[in-house]
């Protein structure tokens, strides 16, 4: 069944214009001719569907944080067509058979694309044995150990050779443990002001620092998971210039806040911890000449107990699917820090790129779209996601422009309320 999009600002080639497309069997095809269906989009913003290339969905073996269906759900709410699951999962995906158990769950219960990560190495310790890259490498979209640091340099090294004879990238969770000294949060003012145990800055930048070095050495493709410090930025930035094949990602909480926003409220913890006012404007500045490319979300759910233990004893991670795009539009599209066409780029173009996703807009695209109402206004309501996890620093904030429709694969798996009235 064809069916024609009309009265839509489409997003085309980095730009957008008024325009028309349609979908046929689950793939965008030519406007012209007889259509079955006609949607009238009421002149709004249509993109690429968002991609999301880390977040936790703690399916199987934590179903009380998260489940691949609630999951979902709140990607699809949040605009999200593709996202990209993370390997701290009981069992971890360090085999065919292990990564099995995800895989079938995702079949059975997602309504947006699920792409899975691979363990980096067994259990996903960060340490002790490699994985079997080849085994692994056909249903992933490539490696890592997010959550922990892989500490050894000579352990990193190989598996950067196995990945890189694979033709996947190594993601790196950059941290290294004997810098941590039971912090918690970042080792600044804050910190010091309140009685916290700090986490400094080199504990990240030091195996970003390595670990570039050691991709331009085996010639893997290497991403650098939530940058988070000035020291981050420029080591990316760097490696870029040099031509590495390098990138990374940063999260709308390390753009939008700093450790002068923290409050002892366990929504306020996460890992890398949001970082001093300097590191965010390194950061802004990252993304504006391009050596940051990707924003992620870093979506990790927690129960409301593991949340609400305050700053020193809450679990680690909060949630972002479901209001990532309605931040970022309010607060860095709308006052002109980025333009809108820059945003999409970051959180649907270049992730498709750099991880070598399908799905889109052009003609024999698979069908995966997002319709936006920029002009929506509202707060973040914990209370109303769809995920399971409540847990943010952005409770409250008022926000601008969300999802009206979402559709993979030419299947519209969400549709606000305003949408289906007007239809």
């Amino acid at each position: 069944m064809k069916t024609l999009y009309t009265n839509a600002v489409v997003y085309d080639g980095g730009r957008f214009a008024a325009g028309e497309f349609a979908v046929d069997g689950g793939c965008v095809v030519p406007a012209g001719g007889v259509a079955d269906r006609v949607v009238d989009l009421g002149g709004r913003h249509v993109v690429p569907g968002l991609v999301d290339v880390h977040v936790h969905l703690r399916e199987p073996g934590f179903s009380q944080k998260e489940t691949i269906a609630t999951g979902t759900a709140a990607a699809a709410r949040g605009g999200y067509t593709t996202v990209c699951s993370m390997p701290n999962l009981n069992p971890a995906p360090d085999t065919p058979q292990t990564l099995r158990a995800q895989t079938d769950i995702i079949r059975r219960d997602a309504v947006v694309r699920v792409v899975p990560y691979g363990c980096i190495t067994m259990g996903q310790r960060g340490c002790g044995r490699l994985v079997d890259f080849a085994a692994l490498a056909p249903e992933v979209v490539g490696f890592s150990d997010d959550g922990r640091g892989v500490q050894s340099e000579g352990l990193m090294e190989e598996a950067m050779r196995r990945a890189a004879q694979v033709g996947k990238p190594v993601v790196a969770h950059c941290e290294v443990d004997d810098l941590l000294r039971g912090g918690y949060i970042h080792d600044g003012e804050y910190c010091r002001a309140h009685g916290h145990k700090g986490i400094c800055s080199e504990s990240e930048w030091r195996q970003v620092e390595r670990d570039i070095a050691l991709a331009e050495k085996t010639g893997c493709q290497y991403h650098v998971c939530h940058v988070s410090t000035r020291e981050s930025v420029e080591l990316v930035r760097r490696a870029k210039d040099r031509g590495l094949r390098v990138s990374c990602e940063t999260a709308p909480h390390y753009l939008l806040l700093c450790d002068e926003d923290l409050q002892e409220d366990g929504r306020f913890k996460m890992n890398p911890p949001l970082r001093s006012r300097a590191d965010r404007d390194a950061l802004l500045a990252g993304i504006t000449d391009g050596t940051i490319e990707v924003i992620a979300t870093d979506h990790a759910p927690h129960t409301a107990a593991e949340k609400s233990r305050g700053l020193a004893a809450s679990a680690m991670g909060v949630v972002g699917l479901e209001c990532a795009f309605p931040l970022l539009y309010k607060y860095m599209v709308l006052p002109g820090i980025v333009t809108l066409e820059k945003l999409v780029a970051l959180m649907a173009v270049n992730p498709r790129r750099i991880f070598g996703l399908g799905g889109g807009l052009h003609v024999g695209d698979q069908a995966d779209f997002t319709v936006l109402d920029l002009d929506a206004r509202y707060r973040v309501d914990p209370a109303t996601f769809l995920s399971m996890g409540r847990a943010t620093p952005f409770a409250g904030w008022e926000v601008q422009g969300r999802a009206a429709m979402t559709v993979v694969g030419g299947r519209e798996v969400f549709t606000d309320e305003v949408m289906k009235t007007n239809r």
